[in-house]
């Protein structure tokens, strides 16, 4: 059986070189790309993993076939220009090609792993010790944690929960005392979250780690959701659930796509984890995980060698053969970044931290790891490298339209014969794989955003890894008047100045001189046009809207009711709450005026939470109602009734609309016009208050 196996690889393996190497004239090639790509049409329209397994040959085959035409057919420079050039895109589309070819090794058939039940009887439940480690957020955002933590369904003689507080405030210690917590603190804040999870270690004796960031609300359903893996697998050492987010990140914000578009980090945990769990390659987040304390003091305590200590723990995991595994239903939820600039902070330390593992603990050498293991690993490290190829096919075509040079040496016309299926089967596939988590067209935003700014740290982490330190997220904050952070968009503003040139020149060469190369000429403009789409929509992402709310609110339906001072009692369903207040809906007209202090009663199966609050406005049969100060208690028990519910984020999870190729590219395209159009609004404001300024210092001064 083996055998024969290995010959139909070999064999297969043969057919495949075949397809990709052999030479064919335009006109074949476009034939042959043409029934390639209706084949796949026709697939894609069926159901099945094994339907997505030809799909993703059919893409492999043309993506290979382009690359091998590349590097054997396109290369014969001329002039110092278009081998400088040239090469350059070259290397970027090599890298592109192979982390196109690891991500379908990756997600190819993620292993959806369901819940396990727990025992019934609890005695055999192991004891847990639940970490919420901050240094600088406001109480306010570590509190709906804590109060959620305490409200997990667990023996609460198996379940310790402790706040460690490397800001050492005392207003936390007081907190932590009347919430009935701990409070830890340590002498200094060497090796930042890390640290302080590694000094909770040595005083704290659960069998395992719960760690939560202190902006993440576990629901009450977290660890018994989480546990049974556990004790069915001894080997295994960590379980990760999703990071979900109630609040928008700044794309959603600024490009009004929340609940509409994927955000970025959906992928990751709705489908690349999944398929990492196949391999047993799952990775440690750093938040909303269940770590076995054994294995993690084996390997030495939270990874402090890199900035991204969590996937380098589960590195050091999986090197000593523990097993790792991923639960997609998210039992947590946190505050996004607010701003684009905290956003960008957080990604450039995720950044340099992968590229520092890349360079001290790299996962294609060492023991250990299996081969999948490996290419999961290496994937996830060879993503935060792709600054310099965004950087290179957003600025590519100007080498021609600029100075005529010829980066790839081939006709249009078999440019566009082996490019474009390329292309199309790339997006076809992943259309189909990851639909309800990535749009087609976004993730070019996403890293164009990004490009400039995680270059430099990438490419340093690699020469020196210990460049570089943890920075902390700000979390919880408001944006009190809209404004263009021209700090964080001057790359994009230096990318549309010159792709704008570079379409009015390229104008110019199809008019007038370069007419005998017309379609090349063509090419380039298109392939500018798009660029300046995504610059457009990179520039929009920039454009800081208002955000008054500090307390995002979440979508709830659930049976309520008003109870006010005369007596009248009004049974409502909520529509949505925050931690400040909450929305209902009435069967009739406005109940009392605003300012009105009623009783409000939340209820959950035969429960209720019974919290004082006031009418704040209404709107129809919409009313809002704002809580009043609360008490410990009654603060624990609206938490336990609203942000942590065993079903608060299920029904959230993964609902963006399906993936439309078509629409994706009109939203990027609105979301580029409006960037572009933006900024040229900014730019002119700018402008006219500097040169109202300029007349009114000229200006003689009034005579007494």
């Amino acid at each position: 059986m083996r055998l024969a196996q290995a010959l139909g690889l070999l064999l297969a393996g043969i057919l495949f070189w075949l397809v990709v190497s052999t030479p064919l004239e335009l006109e074949q090639q476009a034939l042959f790309s043409l029934f390639g790509f209706l084949l796949a049409l026709a697939l894609s329209r069926l159901p099945g993993r094994l339907v997505t397994m030809g799909v993703i040959a059919l893409s492999l085959t043309a993506s290979t076939r382009y690359v091998w035409w590349r590097f054997t057919s396109t290369t014969s420079f001329d002039n110092w220009a278009d081998l400088f050039f040239g090469t350059g895109l070259l290397l970027a589309e090599g890298y592109a090609f192979l982390v196109l070819l690891l991500g379908y090794v990756q997600t190819a058939w993620p292993l959806e792993r369901k819940p396990l039940p727990l025992p019934a009887d609890t005695a055999g439940w192991p004891s847990i010790d639940i970490f919420i480690p901050t240094y600088n957020e406001p109480l306010g955002v570590v509190r709906p944690t804590v109060f959620a933590a305490l409200a997990i369904d667990w023996p609460r003689e198996k379940l310790n929960i402790y706040v460690l507080d490397d800001g050492r405030r005392a207003e936390f210690a007081e907190f932590c005392a009347a919430a009935g917590v701990r409070h830890l603190t340590r002498g200094d804040n060497r090796h930042a979250k890390a640290g302080n999870i590694n000094a909770a270690l040595q005083s704290t004796h659960g069998d395992y780690i719960a760690i939560f960031d202190c902006d993440h609300i576990p629901t009450r359903s977290f660890l018994q959701t989480a546990m049974g893996w556990f004790l069915r697998d001894p080997k295994l050492a960590m379980l990760q659930t999703p990071h979900h987010f109630f609040s928008p990140d700044p794309f959603e914000k600024n490009l009004s796509t929340f609940k509409r578009v994927p955000n970025e980090g959906e992928l990751f945990y709705g489908l690349v984890q999944d398929g990492n769990d196949l391999w047993n390659a799952t990775f440690f987040c750093g938040s909303c995980a269940v770590i076995k304390r054994g294995p993690l003091l084996e390997v030495g305590g939270v990874a402090v060698e890199t900035v991204t200590e969590d996937a380098h723990t589960a590195l050091k995991l999986h090197r000593r053969g523990y097993g790792t595994a991923y639960l997609a239903l998210p039992q947590a939820a946190g505050l996004a970044t607010e701003s684009l600039s905290g956003h960008v902070g957080q990604r450039i330390r995720w950044a340099r931290g992968m590229a520092q593992i890349f360079r001290v603990d790299n996962p294609l050498l060492g023991p250990g790891l299996t081969l999948g293991q490996r290419l999961c690993y290496l994937n996830a490290m060879m993503h935060f490298f792709y600054g310099l190829p965004r950087l290179v096919f957003l600025t590519a075509p100007l080498a021609y339209l600029f100075l005529e040079a010829h980066v790839i040496q081939a006709s249009a016309l078999l440019i566009a014969a082996y490019s474009l299926p390329h292309l199309l089967h790339s997006n076809l596939t992943n259309t189909r794989m990851q639909g309800r988590f990535r749009h087609s067209f976004w993730n070019e935003v996403y890293e164009s955003v990004l490009a400039w700014y995680i270059l430099r740290p990438t490419l340093l982490a690699v020469i020196n890894p210990r460049l570089g330190k943890f920075n902390v997220t700000p979390k919880g904050g408001v944006i009190e008047s809209e404004y263009f952070d021209y700090s964080i968009a001057r790359p994009y503003l230096i990318l549309l100045a010159l792709n704008s040139a570079g379409l009015a020149v390229g104008v110019g060469r199809l008019l007038h001189w370069n007419t005998h190369e017309a379609l090349t000429v063509v090419l380039n403009l298109i392939w500018t046009v798009y660029n300046l789409v995504i610059i457009g929509a990179s520039i929009a992402v920039a454009l800081e809207v208002r955000q008054l709310r500090q307390n995002p609110r979440v979508t709830m339906r659930t049976r309520a009711a008003l109870r006010f001072e005369d007596g009248r009692t009004l049974v409502c369903e909520t529509s949505d709450f925050s931690l400040t207040g909450v929305g209902l809906r009435l069967p009739g007209g406005p109940p009392a005026p605003p300012g009105t202090p009623v009783q409000l009663t939340l209820f959950q199966d035969d429960q209720e939470c019974v919290v004082p609050a006031r009418i704040a406005h209404w709107s129809g049969p919409s009313v809002a109602v704002a809580l009043e100060p609360l008490d410990v208690a009654q603060e624990f028990d609206y938490v336990r009734f609203t942000f942590s519910r065993a079903d608060a984020w299920v029904a959230s999870w993964g609902t963006a609309q399906q993936d439309v190729p078509a629409r994706a590219l009109r939203d990027v395209l609105g979301a580029g016009m409006r960037g572009i159009s933006k900024i040229v609004h900014y730019v002119g404001a700018d402008l006219r208050r500097h040169l109202s300024r300029d007349r009114n210092r000229l200006r003689p001064a009034k005579q007494e």
